[in-house]
């Protein structure tokens, strides 16, 4: 489940959004050249990464044959993937900068920038994820990463069934996941033995999810129901559930029980430190993934004393709110919890209950587009699919995320919720959720931003920043209370504050973890008292 991998944002994106032309569009030949070797670097992309051509609908014609294989997951292939950019920026060297537009030079400082950061980082730490979560994602396999939660979900729902074609590159796809799952289990073999394991409580929660995932029989699998549902949906003639089945019985259920085996060996040696820092050169790293993600120069230090004080200032904005609702005693997270467990802000935690929600979400989301002329000139038409995470991952997933939609269209951008305990989604706080991973947030802006004849495809899908990508839906949640989303709706409005305040906890948390050394019962009672 690629999470999130939006886009990067310019001058001319944002003369976009205002619906102004973009600036300073005068293309000079260097501009030809330097959108010829960007584009090029896309297209290379697209071959080293067949399931982001399936994601974004590019596996088609000469591409076909992408539509039957998984990525390399492989730590080889993540050294490959770092050396390329950095042969990459060699070959961008030759650009003249001083012959560029302006466009040109917001393009060719924004991909050097990225490649230098990728470069910088994957050289000094060669271990963790790859792909676009390199370098600055630590662990292999945890509760949060690993092909054996990213892959099931890819293949239910991303991978297109409306042909026999597709079906058959369904089943090519599984048996290639048992293959995936033992590259990871090597890596993290690997990575294991040279300090570099997630702690024991996220080890454990691995396990828990690796066991739910081996548990069904294999014809009773997810993996085998999503090809035999789709296909009967699409009039695709075939056992596809025997033929799935058997491969989960045969291939991906023996790669599980090896993971599982690898997770628990290396379980005696994780300790419950939660700091990165306790790492081989763990510092270093963590200041890396600060810079990385926030493309500042902030020092751990700077950014906690930053968390600390929007704590404190949202604090006293909630209070106030919280006071008017006649609750004055205790903290404000003591109070906020209260309303939280109001039997008026509950969803049932049953299948009907979670229609429900899902429902009020879909009104929120349309309330929400028909504000969006009252700030917008470009209106984006791309229809928004809210979906439950998918119970197979939920105990590992995020509580939401947004995935892009398809270049052509041909499959709309989701919002993904993680429905395993409807308690945990208080009525209060879904609209400001809703606006976050969808309209003004994550959905509206990809749309716009794809929609670009600017900006090469390079930038807008394959190079992207938390900062830029996560700022933009939190400046939403600010946009939507500055449309009126919340008029009249008091508990709407605190939901907003404590989704803000929820994020600076998290800014304090993080840094109080990775470069204060708190032990992870700190950090959650911070967490709990604060949110």
């Amino acid at each position: 489940m690629d999470r999130r991998i939006f886009l990067s944002g310019t001058a001319a994106l944002a003369a976009a959004w205002a619906g102004a032309p973009p600036v300073a569009l005068a293309a000079t030949p260097e501009d030809a050249r330097l959108r010829a070797i960007l584009d090029a670097f896309w297209e290379a992309d697209l071959d080293e990464a067949p399931q982001m051509a399936t994601s974004f609908g590019v596996d088609t014609g000469k591409r076909a044959g992408q539509r039957a294989r998984l990525d390399d997951v492989s730590s080889a292939a993540r050294a490959r993937w770092v050396a390329a950019r950095k042969t990459r920026l060699a070959q961008l060297s030759a650009i003249d900068r001083t012959k560029l537009s302006s466009m040109g030079q917001t393009d060719l400082d924004v991909v050097q920038y990225a490649y230098r950061k990728i470069v910088e980082g994957g050289e000094r730490f060669t271990f963790g994820e790859g792909g676009y979560y390199a370098p600055y994602s630590p662990f292999v396999i945890s509760q949060l990463s690993g092909v054996y939660q990213s892959t099931p979900d890819f293949l239910d729902s991303v991978h297109p069934v409306k042909t026999a074609s597709d079906a058959e590159a369904y089943l090519t796809r599984l048996a290639a996941f048992a293959g995936t799952l033992d590259a990871n289990t090597a890596d993290f073999r690997q990575d294991a033995a040279r300090g570099v394991l997630a702690p024991d409580f996220a080890l454990d929660a691995t396990l828990g999810q690796l066991r739910r995932l081996r548990a069904p029989a294999p014809q009773e699998h997810g993996l085998t129901t999503s090809l035999a549902r789709r296909a009967a949906e699409a009039k695709i003639a075939g056992d596809w559930a025997a033929r799935a089945a058997a491969i989960v019985s045969a291939q991906v259920y023996p790669a599980v029980d090896r993971q599982i085996a690898a997770v628990q060996a290396a379980r005696p040696q994780a300790t419950p430190e939660p700091g990165i820092w306790r790492i081989p050169d763990g510092e270093a790293f963590y200041a890396g993934a600060l810079a990385f993600q926030t493309t500042t120069n902030l020092t751990p230090d700077e950014a906690h004393q930053i968390g600390l004080k929007q704590v404190a200032d949202l604090d006293a904005r909630m209070d106030v709110l919280l006071r008017a609702e006649g609750l004055t005693q205790g903290t404000v997270g003591e109070r906020v919890a209260q309303i939280s467990k109001r039997p008026d802000q509950l969803y049932a935690n049953t299948d009907a209950g979670r229609a429900e929600l899902l429902q009020a979400l879909n009104v929120q989301t349309d309330a929400m587009r028909s504000k969006m002329p009252r700030a917008f000139q470009t209106l984006p038409k791309t229809p928004v699919e809210i979906v439950r995470v998918p119970p197979e991952i939920e105990d590992g997933a995020p509580n939401g995320y947004a995935t892009a939609p398809t270049l052509d269209g041909s499959r709309p951008g989701r919002f993904y919720i993680n429905l395993k305990d409807t308690a945990e989604w208080p009525k209060f706080t879904l609209p400001t959720l809703t606006y976050h991973e969808a309209i003004p947030g994550h959905q509206w802006e990809g749309a716009i931003a794809l929609s670009s004849t600017e900006i090469p495809r390079l930038r807008q899908v394959a190079i992207g920043f938390a900062a830029h990508g996560e700022g933009w839906a939190l400046y939403a949640e600010q946009l939507a209370e500055e449309l009126g989303a919340y008029e009249g709706d008091r508990l709407g409005q605190l939901g907003y504050l404590q989704s803000l305040q929820f994020r600076a906890a998290r800014v304090v948390i993080d840094t109080g973890m990775h470069a204060k050394r708190w032990s992870r019962e700190r950090a959650t009672d911070y967490m709990v008292e604060k949110t």
